[in-house]
């Protein structure tokens, strides 16, 4: 009897992995797909939105910047920063997704709870998990995505800073009142170069001093990528569960890793586009503070406090959309966001695609 009961046990299954090892290995292989992939255009869209002098960008466009950028400095000019973003980033995109589905799932099981006690009181007796209002399910993913940025920035924040400084060091030398003559066109060898000189030049808090402005562009933009990627999803499934049901009649509801590629794809794509485009002033001042920054930095030691105050252009991120849109209206407020688009619409698309099939995938193979 004894044998048996040990032959039992060693038959059993092996007990189920933990759901948090397959979120961590899709959004880290996920993560370092899409930088590869998407890294040159973010790079345009950093240049065209580079604060230069009268306003005006040298580039027609983010295809014109990709062009002209490739041929007056090669590929490795569309990769800088590229080493920050892969080092920095892959963890960053694991705690980003990762914290997303905790805080979304956590969130929608507090408030499913509260939606069922508030049931059992008004009926006097239990009626079963509750379903989420649509006004429940926008704050719960609004808020999600809020939070996940949040907690994010912790490390984005320095490879935000690293590679903005990197991309747009080119430009910052003959086209910027800050750049007193300087003829130097390479300030940083590279992404650790970059870091270690801010880092003794400005200390912590020019690595971290933009929070708050970078929190403040995407925060917003993760707050309303996920609202609408994930109504998106919803609208994706309802309509493969009723082609399922029609064909074969399986009544079996669709998990988001078995939609089809093209509807992930049309779902992330769709919802990147519109998210970043409606966030791209926030982004554009984020950016332009942040350049301000070190170039302000850069010449402290030939000027003193008061002469690098009155060469500041931008006070703060309201008053930087202030003078952006002086400059050139609402078109210059939307500056680089067509190139914005161009990158976060392919990067949501790569990154959210390869998160939900390789979180699959990875469920599938270890589960």
């Amino acid at each position: 009897m004894a044998a048996a009961n040990i032959d039992a046990a060693d038959n059993s299954p092996a007990p189920p992995r933990s759901p948090l090892l397959y979120d961590v290995l899709g959004s880290a292989t996920a993560g370092i797909i899409s930088r590869i992939v998407t890294h040159p255009l973010d790079t345009a869209k950093a240049r065209l939105q580079a604060p230069t002098a009268g306003g005006q960008s040298p580039f027609r466009g983010p295809l014109d910047a990709l062009i002209r950028t490739y041929r007056r400095e090669g590929i490795r000019a569309l990769y800088g920063g590229f080493g920050a973003v892969i080092v920095g980033g892959t963890p960053g995109t694991v705690i980003y997704l990762t914290g997303y589905a905790f805080f979304r799932d956590s969130l929608s099981s507090l408030v499913s709870k509260r939606n069922e006690d508030s049931t059992d009181t008004s009926r006097g007796g239990g009626n079963g998990r509750q379903p989420l209002s649509h006004g429940q399910e926008f704050a719960i993913h609004f808020s999600s995505g809020m939070l996940a940025e949040a907690v994010t920035c912790i490390i984005y924040v320095p490879v935000d800073v690293v590679k903005e400084r990197m991309q747009v060091q080119q430009t910052n030398t003959s086209r910027n009142p800050l750049s007193q003559g300087n003829s130097q066109t390479h300030p940083y060898k590279g992404s650790w170069d970059a870091l270690r000189r801010i880092l003794q030049t400005e200390g912590m808090r020019g690595i971290y001093k933009g929070y708050g402005a970078t929190l403040g562009s995407f925060g917003p933009f993760s707050a309303l990528y996920f609202v609408f990627y994930e109504r998106c999803k919803f609208w994706a499934k309802e309509y493969n569960n009723r082609q399922r049901r029609g064909i074969t009649g399986d009544a079996k509801i669709i998990e988001d890793g078995e939609l089809p590629l093209l509807h992930l794809v049309a779902c992330s794509a769709s919802a990147g586009a519109l998210a970043s485009w409606l966030t791209s002033p926030l982004d554009m001042a984020k950016l332009r503070l942040q350049v301000q920054r070190g170039q302000a930095a850069a010449v402290s030691s030939n000027a003193g406090r008061s002469t690098i105050r009155q060469t500041l252009q931008y006070r703060n991120a309201l008053h930087c959309l202030s003078v952006a849109y002086r400059e050139g209206g609402m078109r210059g407020l939307f500056r680089g966001a067509g190139a914005r688009v161009l990158h976060f619409a392919p990067a949501t698309a790569v990154t959210m695609t390869s998160y939900e099939k390789c979180r699959s995938f990875y469920a599938q193979a270890l589960g």
